[in-house]
């Protein structure tokens, strides 16, 4: 890894900076004390020049590793170009990226944004806009269902929909319209469902609530059940999509195509953020101009690392990779069962890992695989996130296991 030129930040320590952070960043994050200043594939650097093993990737969104060679190359071939017009102009790279993603996904239409939480708002906004203008529901009626222990993002629209009073308290008046029903319950979601509701909202996989898997079936049924019904299938594959699972997407583990697929996180690389909407025509169709926007949404160097991000997921390597080294991540946890683990699951490079309360925390298993050099987050009470970049190799994943388990058993 080559060294950044000298900044403020050169001469500090880890414990120099973090204590830096204190003053003057608001506090609604809890880091690990790591301070990252170089990196590469899997492997990041502190600032002292310790090596850690990235298990996170950035909650999904360096799938494809840290600074992938084609990706810096197409944002430096780019950053050379033109970085911005605003959606007032057209740009030269806006449509390629829109047909690829399309193309991709098996569906018509892409609406870009930015943030992932930006493609959820839009999401809903053109769930409602659809469901006034096609399915005839009435003025300020639409609702949208949505499961239990749900992760959509931070504004104030999504917290209004979650259960996690984390997010909830203290945010209040909520955003009315929607309705919560238990994740994998096809009967209770069958029971919200009426001639109001505009759409079905769910994560595939729920990430946030520890990689939670639904039955077999489960995501057939919802498509099943929003087409007798007469609303969208919003699927919110953030996390869970482009490569994550072993599948382009997590809803192909069962050949199922929503109406609306939400994207973000790993379309941008790690180098940019970029989201996307992406619909059938006669769903994002019902946008006119001036209805919605973003200055930045579809920018000509988000367009330009999006389509290097589609054209890598193009051949499918990736996909293969992940399914193929998914198998050592699960017979590695499978071991650990009963070694201090109480259970996992996992799909693909993804897993949540239960760990015995009585060996700590997820928070402390976290700081004691960071002190071993491999970097976790942590999700509720003793349970640990697993999201390797899919560059990963199957050596640096048993080597990550292996770490595991001496921190379970020391």
């Amino acid at each position: 890894m080559t060294a950044p030129a000298s900044t403020r930040s050169a001469a500090r320590s880890s414990a120099e900076l973090i204590k830096a952070e204190e003053p003057v960043l608001a506090h609604n994050y809890h880091p690990l004390p790591v301070v990252v200043a170089r990196a590469e594939g899997a492997w990041v650097e502190d600032v002292e020049g310790r090596r850690y093993l990235d298990m996170l990737a950035g909650y999904s969104a360096l799938n494809f590793g840290h600074r992938h060679p084609a990706l810096i190359e197409a944002a430096h071939r780019q950053l050379d170009l033109l970085t911005l017009t605003s959606r007032a102009f057209h740009n030269d790279r806006l449509a390629e990226f829109a047909e690829r993603l399309a193309e991709l996904t098996g569906l018509d239409m892409v609406l870009p944004m930015n943030t992932g939480a930006e493609a959820v708002e839009s999401g809903i906004k053109v769930a409602r806009k659809w469901a006034y203008d096609v399915k005839g529901v009435p003025a300020d009626r639409a609702t949208i269902v949505v499961a239990a222990d749900n992760f959509h993002g931070r504004t104030t629209t999504i917290v209004s929909f979650s259960t996690d009073e984390t997010a909830r308290a203290g945010f209040g008046p909520f955003t009315p319209g929607f309705r919560i029903v238990p994740y994998n319950d096809l009967a209770a979601l069958e029971a919200a469902v009426d001639e109001t509701t505009a759409a079905v909202l769910i994560e595939p996989i729920q990430g946030e609530a520890g990689v939670l898997i639904p039955d077999d079936g489960y995501l057939t049924g919802v498509r099943e059940l929003t087409r007798r019904k007469g609303c969208l299938f919003v699927a919110d594959e953030i996390q869970s999509g482009l490569g994550r699972t072993g599948r382009t997407l997590a809803v192909d583990h069962e050949d199922v195509v929503p109406d609306v697929l939400l994207l973000g996180k790993a379309l941008g690389g790690g180098i940019v953020p970029v989201s996307a909407v992406v619909a059938r025509r006669e769903v994002l169709g019902v946008l006119r101009p001036g209805e919605h926007g973003s200055t930045f949404g579809g920018n000509p160097l988000a367009a330009a690392v999006g389509t290097a991000v589609v054209e890598l997921l193009e051949s499918g390597a990736f996909q293969r990779r992940a399914a193929e080294l998914g198998v050592v991540l699960r017979d590695g946890l499978a071991a650990l069962v009963g070694k201090g683990v109480l259970g996992f699951r996992s799909r693909g490079l993804w897993a949540g890992v239960d760990v015995d309360p009585a060996i700590g925390t997820g928070r402390e298993i976290s700081e004691r695989l960071m002190r071993e050099g491999v970097l976790v987050k942590d999700t509720h009470g003793s349970t640990i996130r697993l999201a390797p970049p899919l560059t990963v190799t199957a050596e640096e994943l048993r080597s990550a296991l292996g770490s595991l388990e001496k921190v379970l058993t020391a």
